[in-house]
C-alpha cells in the first residue's frame, strides 16, 4: 500500500490494531450517491461495494453488511434471527451506535459493539470495498478480514 494521506478513522485504528492490509480510497462523497456512485467513482463492480446497515432486531442494535446492488428482505432477516421485527435503525440512532455519521459508517471501530450479519456470498468474493469510517472513504480489503467481527452468515439479499 503506497503511504498517502487519508483520514485516521476507528476503523484504520482497527485495521492497524489488527495488521489487516487495506488500500485507502477517497472520493466526492454525494448526498444519496449509494454504492452505485461508490461503484463508478473507483470503476469497480457494485457487487463488490459492501453497504453497511445499521438495523434492529426488536430493538436491539445491529450491522447487516450487504452487496451494493441487492437489498436485503428483513422479513427474511428477522426469520433467521428468531425476531418479530427488523427495520433500518433511524439515522440518529445508528449515529449514536457506530458514532459514525450516516453515510460513512464502517463495521470496524463501532461505538458499540453489535453483531454483524454478513450476506454469506460476500465471503466468496476476491476482494471487497467497504466504508472506512467517513463519508467518501473506501477501504479494500480481503472478505477475510470480515472474520475480526463479532458476526453470522445470513441468506437474505434480495
Amino acid at each position: 500500500m503506497a503511504q498517502k494521506d487519508y483520514p485516521v478513522t476507528p476503523a484504520i485504528r482497527f485495521m492497524r490494531e489488527n495488521k489487516v492490509d487495506f488500500e485507502p480510497f477517497e472520493y466526492e462523497y454525494q448526498e444519496k450517491g449509494g454504492t452505485r456512485q461508490t461503484a463508478e467513482e473507483l470503476k469497480v463492480d457494485e457487487h463488490k461495494v459492501i453497504k453497511t446497515l445499521i438495523m434492529e432486531a426488536d430493538g436491539q442494535p445491529i450491522v447487516v453488511l450487504m452487496h451494493g446492488d441487492r437489498e436485503v428482505s428483513t422479513k427474511n432477516l428477522a426469520r433467521t434471527l428468531g425476531v418479530k421485527k427488523v427495520e433500518p435503525a433511524k439515522a440518529e440512532i445508528a449515529t449514536k451506535y457506530t458514532g459514525y455519521m450516516f453515510g460513512g459508517t464502517s463495521p470496524f471501530g463501532t461505538k458499540r459493539k453489535m453483531k454483524t450479519y454478513i450476506e454469506e456470498s460476500i465471503m466468496q468474493l476476491d476482494c471487497i470495498y467497504i466504508n472506512g469510517g467517513k463519508r467518501g472513504f473506501i477501504l479494500k480489503i480481503s472478505p477475510e478480514v470480515l472474520k475480526l467481527l463479532d458476526y453470522e452468515l445470513v441468506s437474505v439479499a434480495i
